[in-house]
């Protein structure tokens, strides 16, 4: 840590239970928060009082497994901190989530906008999926993608169907959804059959790829042509704007996509996702939509204050690059030593290929996603840094990468 800031709480009411809060700041300006007390998962860090300094004690095993595993940045428990006391109205009607609403219009362009904030991911694809579908429609996805596979059937809950199809490294083509939409008008029973009524993608994709803008546009299209809303899942959109490969920006997502969220919760928030409508009317009443579906915060402001930090100094856009980094460094180590990349994914997840054993083994010295069954001899292993990784822990994961690359068990030529 570079060095030490640390905040107090002055409020009488609070003092003998919140004393003060320390955050370490990396060199890289990829902060990091950090409070007293024992951890309680096996590799979250520690911290411990020596000599009347706050030290940062890690566990062995560096973790990889996702990008929700720490709490928040430190900018965001500072502002949570400094308005811990203030009354104000509640469901997203006070004037942080006010002030974010109208920093987020600006980044998209896009002064009309509906923004609504929700709490986390599944909850918010399931919501806008139930507010913008009659009951017998479904949403087009790619089978790889976070409402097909893990979400547990929310949509289906929901009374909706999602209409899967192949993909293309995680990603839907224009060609197959105006395919789909064409057979299912076509067909002289479509009658008896779910109506495609939207589609759904995301920025990354389930395996951390990235949609081209041509891609996106052409996407874009067919969805107007065939009066199909479009849809975007950004709850890793900070790896995205982030990354140098990507080539859509807020204002190209807000004019493309006829509603699309900003990821909180994997990108520097405790929580949230803020709702983006940028089509007027598209789900009327949504605010109602969202206390339905039992997604109205009453503290609303919990969310409203995150993204107006967020939104601040463009704090959002540039999050993420610390991630992409130590994403590439571990990427770099994987190819040097003749790891079998699943495929080419520039963002903050890594996929590779390797033989059960050699995964299981890997398992135990870092923690990392064993992501899905590749075939009956190989296991599909995910890596995910994100706003918070440390560099020793991609040092650590280097080393073991290093000592692991056994070409009869550890790497797939």
């Amino acid at each position: 840590m570079s060095y030490i800031k640390t905040l107090y709480n002055s409020a009488n009411d609070m003092s003998n239970t919140i004393k003060h809060i320390t955050f370490g700041v990396g060199k890289d300006d990829s902060l990091r928060g950090f409070s007293p007390g024992k951890c309680h998962y096996l590799h979250t860090p520690e911290i411990r009082k020596e000599d009347n300094e706050m030290e940062l004690c890690m566990h062995s095993r560096p973790s990889f497994a996702s990008d929700y595993m720490e709490g928040a940045h430190p900018a965001i428990l500072a502002r949570l901190m400094e308005t811990n006391m203030l009354k104000t109205q509640g469901y997203g009607s006070d004037p942080f989530s006010q002030s974010a609403r109208e920093k987020i219009r600006a980044a998209c362009g896009c002064p009309e906008a509906e923004i609504h904030f929700l709490v986390g991911g599944t909850q918010t694809n399931a919501t806008v999926i139930r507010g913008i579908l009659h009951s017998y429609e479904g949403v087009i996805a790619a089978g790889s993608g976070h409402i097909s596979v893990h979400e547990a059937g929310a949509i289906e809950l929901g009374g909706h169907k999602v209409l899967t199809l192949p993909h293309t490294s995680g990603k839907l083509r224009a060609a197959d959804i105006e395919g789909l939409v064409t057979d299912y008008r076509r067909d002289t029973n479509s009658g008896h059959m779910v109506m495609p009524g939207m589609v759904y993608i995301s920025h990354p994709t389930e395996y951390g790829t990235l949609y081209s803008l041509s891609e996106l546009q052409e996407i874009s299209r067919v969805c107007r042509k065939n009066g199909l809303p479009l849809f975007m899942d950004g709850a890793r959109l900070a790896y995205a704007l982030s990354c140098p490969r990507n080539e859509l920006t807020l204002r190209d997502i807000a004019r493309l996509c006829d509603v699309f969220y900003i990821g909180g919760t994997k990108c520097g928030a405790l929580f949230g996702e803020a709702v983006v409508i940028t089509q007027q009317n598209l789900i009327p009443h949504f605010f109602t939509v969202i206390k339905q579906n039992g997604a109205l915060l009453a503290k609303g402001r919990m969310l409203g204050i995150q993204f107006d930090t967020l939104f601040e100094d463009d704090l959002y856009m540039k999050i993420g690059t610390s991630a992409i980094a130590a994403a590439d460094q571990i990427r770099d180590t994987l190819t040097k030593c003749g790891y079998r990349l699943f495929l080419d994914s520039p963002t903050n997840q890594i996929f590779i290929i390797m033989e059960h054993e050699a995964a299981a083994r890997l398992a135990r010295k870092a923690d990392i996603s064993l992501w899905e069954k590749y075939d009956d001899n190989h296991t599909l292993v995910r890596f995910v840094t994100d706003w918070a990784t440390q560099q020793r822990d991609v040092d650590m994961l280097v080393e073991i990468l290093e000592q692991e690359c056994n070409p009869t068990l550890a790497c797939v030529s």
